[in-house]
């Protein structure tokens, strides 16, 4: 394995138990390598199942076959079979999520949602402090609304909070999930030069961007899906 991220035959199904067990195939033998450096983007039909394949990278979902290949610390960790224990250490330290939801504790403000990401990896409350205000004034948060909870954010602010919450920590591998969705047109541009300057550094980048102008300017290769295979 020579990337960061390499998924093999992928098979992901689900059954419907409140729809009479009904069994509904998404994924069948995707494969798929992210060098350190790429931004990929999978492009396809609602329903296709891209957001299901950076889940299954992150753990969320147990694939039902094939491997997930992820370079952790000095080795390789396989997502489909790993302890819950390494799944954890994956997630703070290697794969950064940026899902389409914000889910966090309500009264916490954003700041310390930010911080809190590098607090977790070790930094001391200082150094992670400033490294939240630095990005979330970056993301155009500004100081009065970062010490504030981001429930009673509009939705453009929470996926700015979502996305420096990730962005702030430099993760290896980066799962974007429609990352630009509910912003405007100055705040999409700021993602963009985030997520180019993270591919500059090396991090090896698998999103999901509906937005094609968005899509165009990160993108260094696009995977169109079709029945959870790579077409293109």
């Amino acid at each position: 394995m020579t990337g960061a991220l390499r998924i093999e035959g992928l098979e992901k199904s689900f059954v419907l138990h409140t729809q009479g067990g009904v069994h509904l195939p998404v994924l069948a033998g995707l494969d798929l390598e992210v060098e350190p450096g790429e931004c990929v983007a999978l492009h396809g039909p609602s329903g296709v199942g891209k957001s299901t394949v950076l889940r299954c990278v992150h753990g969320n979902y147990r694939a039902d076959a094939g491997r997930i290949l992820v370079r952790h610390r000095e080795g390789i960790v396989n997502m489909v079979t790993a302890h819950p224990r390494e799944i954890l250490a994956v997630r703070r330290e290697t794969v950064g999520h940026v899902s389409q939801f914000l889910r966090v504790i309500p009264r916490v403000s954003a700041a310390d949602v930010v911080a809190e990401t590098l607090r977790d990896r070790g930094a001391d409350r200082e150094s992670a402090a400033d490294a939240a205000r630095i990005i979330l004034h970056r993301l155009n948060i500004p100081a009065e609304l970062q010490q504030l909870a981001p429930a009673t954010f509009s939705g453009g602010e929470k996926q700015r909070v979502n996305l420096a919450r990730v962005l702030v920590a430099r993760y290896p591998v980066l799962l974007l999930d429609e990352p630009t969705a509910s912003l405007d047109r100055e705040n999409r541009e700021v993602v963009v030069d985030l997520i180019r300057e993270a591919a500059g550094r090396g991090a090896a980048i698998l999103g999901i961007f509906h937005d094609a102008a968005v899509r165009d300017a990160v993108a260094t290769r696009v995977v169109a899906m079709d029945a959870g295979r790579e077409a293109a």
